[in-house]
């Protein structure tokens, strides 16, 4: 009697276990013998399997790799069972809650439904995904962009051969300073499109007023650049700044007017700063 009452016992739980593996049926209606479905229906991600509450976190690798033409057991083996009690070998829909880190390692978890549908050979056909823009989880994640190095050429000309004395418009930059300039428009257009921003920076000795000095300066920078426009540089890559007497290349005691504006000359200079991406290309 003892021995009769275990097999009573057992037959319900074997019964059940028989209705778990072969289902009650399809959550959606109609899937096609062809594994699609025109008329879905999603559960409730609260009525997942005690044992899948929640859902889980898969590996967005092992994802990537579910695709059409797989079996179950290959399905099963990328991202698990099922989590809900439509069954697993008697059913041709699998679903599934599915949570993600957004951006990866962090604390924000967004939780999506997975579904997919079987043939009447229960071959995986079709995949959905709810709400629709979870479907990008399925995709390899994005590649972060390497951002090329950028480096600074720095060029320095002497105002004093670039424009005549105390002037600045473009008729008074002087013919070796011409030449210099064409240079410079050479290089930059050598660079092409690596060129991000060029920076004219015009400086004046310390002699005379700062309000005089510093329009001076700027009106030479203003001069330079455009002199760089008229030779193909993009007006929008090129500022222009005038900082008078500030940052002194020398300092000089002499008294004597002469030998002091002769002592001072490097501080009177226009500085250009090209700032362009380095590729392999210009490595080369």
């Amino acid at each position: 009697m003892r021995t009769n009452f275990k097999i009573f016992m057992a037959a319900p739980l074997l019964l059940a276990a028989a209705a778990a593996l072969t289902g009650c049926g399809n959550v959606s209606r109609n899937v096609a013998k062809d594994g699609k479905s025109a008329d879905m229906v999603w559960p409730k991600v609260t009525d997942t399997t005690p044992m899948h509450k929640g859902g889980t976190f898969p590996s967005r690798d092992n994802l990537i790799r579910v695709h059409a033409g797989l079996n179950k057991q290959q399905i099963s083996d990328l991202i698990g069972f099922p989590h809900f009690s439509e069954g697993v070998w008697g059913v041709r829909e699998w679903n599934y809650v599915l949570n993600f880190r957004e951006p990866a390692n962090s604390e924000n978890v967004v939780t999506c439904e997975f579904k997919v549908l079987f043939d009447e050979n229960k071959i995986a056909r079709s995949f959905y995904w709810n709400p629709s823009p979870c479907a990008r989880f399925q995709q390899p994640e994005p590649v972060a962009a390497v951002q090329a190095p950028v480096t600074t050429e720095r060029f320095t000309f002497s105002a004093d051969a670039l424009f005549a004395f105390d002037r600045s418009s473009v008729s008074d930059i002087t013919g070796s300073g011409r030449a210099q300039l064409d240079q410079l428009a050479s290089n930059i257009e050598a660079h092409g499109r690596n060129v991000q921003s060029i920076r004219v920076i015009g400086y004046t000795d310390r002699i005379g007023g700062d309000a005089y000095n510093n329009d001076l300066s700027q009106k030479r920078a203003n001069t330079v650049k455009s002199y760089l426009v008229s030779h193909g540089t993009a007006p929008s890559l090129v500022q222009a700044e005038g900082r008078g007497k500030a940052d002194p290349v020398t300092d000089c005691s002499d008294r004597s007017r002469d030998k002091l504006i002769a002592c001072l000359a490097p501080n009177r200079r226009v500085v250009i700063l090209i700032n362009s991406v380095r590729t392999a290309e210009a490595s080369n």
